[in-house]
């Protein structure tokens, strides 16, 4: 079983508290959305726990060990947080095979993942003349590339089609249906209610709620109801140009 751990996670950017003292456990088996304002601390969390920042104090661990200290990190964490990461002058099919190389990933899984994520008839594209949404599946198809027991989507469905969304639904229910760790940053209401079981949600940096969907929802009409009853105020929350949300 392999948890997401963060024990009183803290990240401030000089005067500005990005982070303040986040505690939660992100579990297997279930699709863990994870909802705040702009600036509430999400992309900072996924960031810390992928060793793109350190934190000021405190901890996040991904199966009781920092990423960094995994040698082939795609074989235990696979993680989409910017669709133009990819260099532009490569194609889909090498920027996948060299991601695979490095990990030693077996380089038949470069093309199930450009297969599974719809855009194997683009595998030999540059990855320059992808629009968003396919710039988005290359992300997704590299974040499933080493079969890994965790995954962490920042905001996914940016730039897909009606079609990619209903993909992407599935492709998160499945693999928390496989038994893996999925976390989910997404400000789509509607698409995080048909997805998402479990639900974080934090504001000004700190842990506002987690909870079950259902509890959290509880006798709201919607989850945007019950989402900006609780968070009501946070969306103030300012921070430097610049600094991650």
């Amino acid at each position: 079983m392999t948890l997401i751990e963060i024990r009183g996670l803290t990240k401030r950017y000089g005067p500005v508290c990005a982070l303040d003292g986040l505690t939660v456990t992100v579990r297997p088996g279930r699709v863990t959305g994870f909802l705040g304002p702009n600036g509430a601390g999400k992309s900072t969390t996924m960031r810390i726990l992928l060793g793109l920042d350190r934190p000021t104090s405190g901890t996040a661990l991904v199966g009781g060990r920092p990423y960094a200290s995994f040698a082939e990190p795609l074989r235990h964490v696979g993680a989409l947080l910017d669709a133009s990461a990819a260099h532009p002058a490569r194609t889909a099919r090498d920027h996948l095979l060299t991601l695979a190389l490095s990990n030693r990933i077996p380089a038949r899984r470069v093309d199930e993942v450009l297969e599974e994520t719809g855009i194997a008839g683009a595998a030999r594209r540059r990855v320059r003349t992808f629009s968003l949404g396919m710039r988005q599946r290359l992300g997704l198809a590299a974040a499933l590339l080493g079969d890994p027991p965790v995954v962490l989507l920042d905001e996914p469905a940016n730039g897909l089609d009606p079609e990619g969304i209903l993909q992407l639904r599935r492709l998160a229910r499945r693999l928390a249906g496989e038994g893996r760790t999925v976390l989910l940053s997404s400000h789509l209401m509607g698409e995080m209610a048909r997805t998402a079981d479990h639900l974080v949600v934090l504001g000004r940096g700190r842990l506002l709620a987690d909870a079950p969907l259902d509890e959290f929802v509880g006798g709201s009409a919607s989850l945007e109801e019950a989402y900006f009853a609780l968070t009501a105020g946070s969306a103030e929350f300012t921070h430097q140009e610049g600094t991650p949300s």
